[in-house]
């Protein structure tokens, strides 16, 4: 139990790393430059691919934890459509911007910033990455049957959306105001 509780704490200031080291970064290298963004780049995505492994991890220290009333084979099922649904979109919204743009390029140089996105999966949802490319998060918790990682599912999902709502959207505001 005491195992639990430190992967699962480790997993949710993970992610507070996460959101408050790149909203931080974001905020304070505004306009900075190409040399600053690739810099950011590096850390950005050591990061972002710690936080995804610390998450992994906890759901596989924390399998079967959740009492799911369903069958192995409807856990399984269902979490692996979520999976692949997620991580299928999340997918799709990234190469529809390009890599600049998923590491948020446009702060750094918003002068080669493109204006809103509309094709891919923008077309249908205007936030893809942060909404249904979260589903395989879940899913991997309910394959595993990880009761902290459906709890550190949902704070990823809400930090990051608390990011986009603090950060990124009144950015995106001020670039694209004439669009």
């Amino acid at each position: 139990m005491i195992l639990y509780s430190l992967v699962f704490a480790y997993s949710i200031l993970s992610r507070l790393a996460y959101v408050l080291f790149v909203g931080r970064s974001l905020r304070r290298e505004e306009g900075a430059g190409s040399d600053a963004f690739r810099r950011f780049r590096r850390r950005a995505a050591w990061v972002m691919n710690h936080d995804g492994f610390v998450f992994i991890v906890l759901c596989v220290v924390t399998r079967e934890t959740w009492a799911v009333p369903l069958s192995t084979a409807v856990t399984v099922t269902a979490g692996a459509a979520l999976v692949l649904l997620g991580a299928g979109t999340k997918i799709w919204a990234a190469r529809t911007l390009g890599a600049d743009a998923y590491y948020w390029r446009n702060f750094f140089e918003p002068d080669i910033a493109s204006g809103p996105a509309s094709s891919g999966p923008y077309r249908f949802v205007s936030n893809p990455m942060y909404t249904i490319g979260y589903l395989q998060t879940y899913g991997l918790a309910l394959i595993l049957r990880s009761f902290p990682g459906i709890i550190a599912a949902g704070f990823s999902q809400a930090a990051i959306l608390a990011f986009y709502f603090i950060v990124e959207r009144p950015h995106f505001r001020r670039l694209h105001r004439s669009s």
